[in-house]
């Protein structure tokens, strides 16, 4: 990225752009208001392409962004390769975060500033678990563009040839469906499972199917720093009895890879194990009949199997009343620091404040996330003073309809609850729900051996949930 003022004859161009559009946002006769900006984005899934027009449309209204610049990285190493150039200093200025990063990414991140975009307007934006995630005592730390939750993928061949005609609603009815939809023979094998669930190795988002049953269920987890998760702990019920909410969602979660429940009878529910292909690939070649997942691998399901006759339902609810789902997303965040490289340190350039360059990327995710409402205020990052433009070219619409990814914004969610492909999780985006994970990859590695703990048999669901909270709540002090 570079930054710098306008100095040399070599710039006299630029220089001239900028001197004429002074008066736009700081005043005319000033020195030093005007500069020049190259933001970088990086990011994981989308193609540059994807922002073009976005990026096209907001240079022409901020003469201050010379150019805006997006990087695509693999997902699989994304991670390590951003903190190591953070580290470095010679990171992106925006980069994408999950959801779950921002306890472990906050000290790396600058906040936006309160003119920009403040926690009303998050409020106000979007569904409330990404205020929940990305706002930290009033200050927000990101912003999305897509907002996904976890639904129910079910096929609808096998569905139909059971005389099965509509998804199920609840557990019953869903526990129900897989006794008849799954195939074992004489010995056990799994022809066909009813669903993909009760291990953790192979079930994609494994730790998240589990959350959402401990959600449901009345377990506690950590929505702040400091606070502690209840997994072993007795809470009410909707009808205000004490239940054991955490072992009733790990063991309803890991009886469907339990060959049997007591001694020598058979489980009715029986349907997988660890023996099983990758949940995704066993549901693309047509070997299991119901998954869970995000809206993202139903192209990958696509385009293993064309043919698959599939569709999406809502998640079950333990609760019609209080329904939820769990959230999996990405939002944009801003760098903190950036170091200046020996370039814009020659002589015939002046870097200019951190505070300018953070203020203009804060100023570019304003405009590619919220709401503009035909108007965009731009502000000079030096004077603050702004100005109002008027535009007809909104860019989460623009993205959304290239990506066919379900809407953050909650005036687009409205637009897409009707959407075939993806209404269920733009819908299921208002129901949404995710936790305070100060490590996740530790966090899901501490649910993967929760759920194998129970599965071989090498501890009781209680025993391997006092565990279970023994592990976060040490992870939770560690970080505090």
């Amino acid at each position: 990225m570079t930054f710098s003022w306008i100095k040399n004859k070599s710039r006299f161009f630029l220089a001239l752009v900028v001197l004429l559009t002074l008066p736009l946002f700081s005043g005319c006769g000033s020195q030093n208001q005007g500069y020049a900006v190259t933001l970088e984005i990086w990011g994981t899934m989308d193609d540059s392409t994807i922002y073009n027009d976005a990026i096209a449309k907001y240079k022409d209204l901020n003469p201050y962004v010379l150019d805006i610049k997006y990087r695509k990285f693999s997902q699989d190493t994304y991670k390590q390769e951003l903190l190591d150039a953070l580290a470095s200093g010679q990171g992106p200025d925006i980069f994408l975060i999950n959801n779950a990063w921002l306890p472990s990414f906050e000290n790396k991140l600058e906040s936006a500033p309160a003119g920009l975009i403040n926690e009303q307007d998050m409020n106000n934006n979007f569904p409330d678990v990404v205020s929940a995630d990305f706002v930290d005592a009033g200050s927000v730390y990101a912003v999305p563009l897509s907002v996904d939750s976890m639904q129910l993928y079910y096929n609808k061949d096998i569905f139909n040839a059971a005389g099965i005609t509509t998804p199920p609603k609840n557990w019953q009815e869903f526990s129900n469906d897989v006794q008849i939809l799954t195939k074992v023979d004489s010995v056990g094998n799994i022809n066909r499972a009813g669903v993909a669930m009760g291990t953790s190795q192979n079930i994609n988002r494994a730790e998240d199917v589990l959350t959402l049953l401990m959600l449901q269920n009345g377990v506690v987890l950590p929505t702040k720093k400091g606070m502690l998760a209840t997994v072993d702990q007795g809470v009410p019920d909707q009808n205000g009895n004490i239940v054991q909410a955490g072992d009733q969602a790990l063991g309803y979660y890991t009886q469907f890879a339990k060959v049997s429940m007591l001694a020598n009878i058979p489980n009715p529910v029986y349907s997988w194990n660890s023996r099983q292909s990758n949940s995704i690939d066993a549901f693309a070649a047509g070997n299991v009949a119901m998954m869970f997942n995000y809206s993202w691998q139903g192209s990958n399901i696509k385009n293993k199997n064309p043919k698959l006759n599939f569709a999406v339902a809502p998640v079950p609810q333990l609760n019609a009343a209080k329904p939820f789902s769990v959230a999996n997303y990405w939002g944009y965040a801003v760098a903190k620091n950036k170091s200046i490289g020996s370039k814009q340190q020659s002589a015939d350039v002046v870097p200019v404040s951190n505070a300018v360059r953070t203020h203009e990327a804060w100023q570019f995710l304003k405009f590619l996330t919220l709401k503009n409402s035909g108007t965009v205020t731009l502000y000079n990052a030096i004077t603050k003073n702004s100005k109002d433009f008027s535009v007809s070219f909104d860019p989460a619409i623009d993205y959304l309809k290239k990506t066919n990814q379900p809407a953050a914004r909650r005036d687009i969610i409205e637009l897409q609850k009707r959407d075939a492909a993806i209404g269920v999780f733009a819908s299921g985006n208002l129901i949404a729900k995710s936790w305070y994970q100060v490590d996740p990859d530790n966090i899901e590695k501490v649910f993967a051996d929760t759920i194998d703990s129970v599965v071989s048999g090498d501890t009781s669901l209680h025993q391997a949930l006092v565990l279970m909270k023994n592990r976060l709540d040490t992870l939770m002090q560690i970080k505090r």
